[in-house]
């Protein structure tokens, strides 16, 4: 598999562990100084976005990816990816949300990890 390729699937494996609650698969994927900042303007550590996730705060049912745009520069890297997500969060109703996702990752002994993350909605 090539860079690009590799970062394709970090992107559908970082949702496939949201949707699953899967929290070894996320610690994997999310560095450990990880932030996220929500539309609201909220931020969460990868520790509190993590927990979240498990205690059902952001409950997430499936994505379907439409667009992914990267570019690499040596050892980092940065993301955008749209998509259509079926989740119900922060104590709203369950819906579907175009999301946008604006990711950092680095790569570090070889392994690519997102670093950073602030999501949107798209039209």
């Amino acid at each position: 598999m090539n860079e690009q390729q590799i970062i394709e699937k970090l992107y559908s494996d970082m949702y496939t562990a949201m949707i699953n609650k899967d929290k070894p698969a996320l610690e994997a994927l999310l560095d450990e100084h990880f932030v996220l900042t929500h539309m609201t303007g909220q931020r969460q550590s990868r520790q509190d976005y993590i927990a979240a996730i498990l205690d059902g705060t952001l409950n997430y049912f499936a994505a379907v990816h439409e667009d992914l745009n990267y570019r690499i520069i040596g050892d980092s890297a940065w993301l955008i990816g749209k998509s259509s997500v079926d989740a119900a969060v922060f104590g709203t109703s369950r819906r579907s949300w175009n999301l946008q996702l604006k990711l950092c990752l680095k790569k570090t002994g070889g392994q690519w990890r997102f670093t950073e993350g602030r999501a949107s909605t798209f039209a």
